[in-house]
Formats: C-alpha cells, structure tokens, sequence
C-alpha cells in the first residue's frame, strides 16, 4: 500500500501544481474520481473493487454518435462525387458527340463537293 499511497499523494500534489494548465482538460467527473482515488485509494484495488465510475460506456456512445456522424457525411460526400461524376461524365459525353458530329460534317461537305 505504500507504492499506492505514493501514487495518490503525487497525483494529488501534481494535480494541485498543474491545476491551472489542466483547467479545461480535466473534466469535473474527472477531477471528482481523482479525488476520490486520492483519498481512499486502497478501495480501488480491493478483491472487489468499489470503483464504478467508468467512461467506457460514455466513450462507447460518444464513439457511436461521432462514428454515425462520419458515415452521414461520408455517405453525403459520395453522394456529391457521384452526382458530380455523373454530370462530368454527361459533359464529356456531349463534348465527344459534338466532337463526332464536326468531324462529320466537314467530311460530308467534302464528299458534297467532289461528289
């Protein structure tokens, strides 16, 4: 418990320094758990460990929420690059038909002349 102690009293002692430089990175549920590690850190490495605050499912439904907001815009995106794809593709299309077309036609205007 004294490599423990240890660990609570500098995290403690670090937290305190550094409070103004981690101001906006640790959150209030953070702090909170620390604090409470700090003062009753034998607790969490009991046989049964009363420690319960986990951010695992936090972290799971902020992954999911954040995950199906990348596949909306993503999904969007390809949308756009089809639609744009589509419209070049019609583009060049019609630039190839108009292409054929004057080829032709100065080719029917000769065969007219000679002919």
């Amino acid at each position: 418990h004294n490599h423990l102690l240890g660990v609570a009293t500098t995290m403690q002692h670090e937290l305190q320094k550094h409070a103004p430089l981690l101001q906006g990175t640790i959150s209030p549920a953070q702090r909170r758990a620390v604090a409470s590690f700090v003062q009753a850190f034998q607790d969490y490495f009991d046989a049964n460990p009363r420690f319960e605050q986990s951010y695992a499912p936090r972290s799971g439904e902020t992954f999911k929420a954040n995950l199906a907001q990348s596949q909306k815009k993503e999904n969007e995106n390809q949308k756009a690059y089809e639609d744009l794809k589509a419209a070049k593709d019609a583009e060049i299309a019609a630039g190839q038909e108009q292409m054929d077309t004057t080829t032709r036609e100065p080719a029917d205007s000769d065969e007219k002349c000679t002919g």
